[in-house]
């Protein structure tokens, strides 16, 4: 008798669109129907003015019309490299700490928009330490897990169904917790300098071990991490201080920690019945260790050798001693790192292994960091997310056209309707993104390019397309770090008015 099940596939997911002409977006349809308006008065006065409107109104809308394949229309792209020249000009892709840097601390604390976050320990229902971040500018607050997943090897498919469904349920309930604003999954590979393994299996060694099993344990200390890579998970979930009985006020820190810190048992024990193993917060010593070697991997034999809870490496001195950002890289500490960010996610349906290469380590990239980033939306905005959204391709196959509706338009209504069943029936609605860092250590731009071309490769394999970040390199590798940053809070064009583009 055999066992026959069918294989799950996954998929529905869907880019936000704003309704419009021809895709432009609201925005670009309101700007195009007001300048049809002022070209008709001005046909009335003459034919030339009238001319000179409708020139006037095709040099304002070619930028909307045109995009590339991540759908960046020409604005985007032009206040993109507008923005980069401005802070080229005033030096702010440069970055000096310590006592020879500009910071009046004296310190190395964290660049960019990581300048400004603190930490301070506190202790959760479970009486265990956990980091709390405070991100002064935004009024946010987080908080890390670190994970053990177990990996798929020898594990039957049915089981990885399983962990994929307890996931998707724990991404589901953090719509459900209050005040939560973001979440970020960072997996993290790099070579492994053995000083782990070998600190375990020294505290194992009794005194009276067979001679052939020291040797064989010497052996394994000294070979395997030749061959190993080190594997990190850490979630990092971010909190608004917005206090739910007054508009205007926001939560201490002290009352933040009392709250997070009785609501972290909850969040950390489903996620062993998810493939994470068991999760544990981190504190303030080792996040600041896991984020200096980020910014300088030539320090990671030496976190691990003493631990990263004793390394002893401040939170104030986490950040890099230089940095210097170009449009297409970031250099920092002696490494090189190029950040891409996903524009397109995989069409259609995909299996549960489809982002397996480019999780897994590979010998040409010394440090690969993927975060996916989560914005799950309550009940009542997934309700209205799911509606509009559905209105919105409805108009888009229409389009006020007696011409029939192209088979890409019709896919995309029945994804949409599809959604807000799913949705009806109690399943959550998030955003998802994913930003993808490669360091190297040095500035070789031959293995740079190889790099490039091997993230590339790895990305075509997932089925997603990857974009690098033009100008904003900085910014998107603390994006990729657990820092719990929001990146969409930290913008100065407001969400309605990218939404409407």
């Amino acid at each position: 008798m055999t066992d026959e099940r069918a294989t799950l596939t996954y998929g529905n997911w869907r880019r936000p669109q704003s309704p419009g002409i021809a895709g432009m977006g609201l925005l670009g349809t309101g700007i195009l129907i007001a300048g049809m308006v002022v070209v008709i008065i001005l046909l009335t006065f003459s034919i030339v003015l009238a001319g000179i409107g409708i020139l006037v109104v095709a040099v304002v809308m070619a930028p909307l019309l045109v995009k590339d394949r991540h759908g960046r229309n020409g604005v985007q792209r032009l206040t993109a490299r507008a923005a980069w020249a401005q802070g080229r000009t005033r030096g702010w892709r440069i970055y000096r700490s310590g006592p020879i840097g500009r910071a009046k601390s004296g310190r190395f604390q964290i660049p960019a928009l990581g300048a400004g976050i603190t930490a301070v320990d506190a202790e959760d229902a479970f009486n265990r330490p956990f980091v709390l971040l405070h991100h002064p500018s935004t009024g946010h607050v987080s908080t890390v897990i670190e994970t053990s997943p177990d990996g798929n090897a020898l594990v039957d498919e049915a089981q990885v169904d399983q962990w994929v469904a307890h996931w998707g349920g724990w991404l589901a309930s953090l719509g459900q917790e209050t005040n939560l604003v973001g979440a970020s999954v960072t997996i993290e590979t790099a070579p492994d300098s053995g000083s782990r393994l070998e600190r375990e299996v020294n505290t194992h060694i009794v005194d009276g071990a067979p001679a052939l099993a020291r040797q064989v344990m010497g052996e394994i200390v000294r070979d395997y991490p030749s061959a190993s890579a080190s594997i990190t998970c850490r979630i990092a979930l971010t909190w608004s201080r917005q206090s739910a009985f007054g508009a205007t006020r926001r939560r201490s820190l002290d009352e933040m920690a009392i709250e997070i810190g009785n609501r972290l048992p909850g969040l950390t024990q489903p996620l062993s019945a998810a493939g994470g193993g068991a999760a544990v917060p981190m504190t303030t010593a080792s996040l600041a260790a896991a984020i200096r070697v980020a910014y300088d991997p030539s320090v990671h034999s030496l976190v691990e050798e003493a631990g990263p809870q004793n390394a002893g490496i401040p939170w104030e001195d986490a950040g890099p001693t230089a940095a210097q950002e170009a449009a297409d890289h970031y250099w920092h500490d002696g490494a090189t790192s190029v950040t891409w960010a996903m524009s397109v996610a995989p069409r259609g349906l995909v299996f549960s292994n489809v982002l397996a290469k480019l999780l897994a380590p590979h010998r040409d990239i010394t440090r690969k960091r993927v975060t996916l980033l989560y914005r799950p939306h309550d009940a009542g905005q997934s309700a209205e997310l799911v509606e509009r959204d559905r209105r919105d391709a409805q108009f888009a196959a229409q389009g006020g056209s007696r011409r029939p509706a192209s088979a890409r338009n019709l896919v995309s209504v029945q994804a949409a309707e599809q959604a807000a069943r799913e949705e009806a029936r109690g399943a959550g609605v998030t955003r998802f993104g994913m930003m993808v860092t490669a360091t190297v250590i040095g500035a070789d731009r031959d293995r740079m390019r190889q790099v490039e071309s091997t993230v590339d490769s790895l990305g075509t394999a997932s089925r997603i397309v990857l974009r690098r970040l033009w100008g904003s390199q900085s910014a998107g590798f603390l994006a990729a770090l657990p820092l719990g940053l929001v990146i969409p809070a930290h913008l100065k064009v407001p969400a309605s008015v990218r939404e409407a583009m």
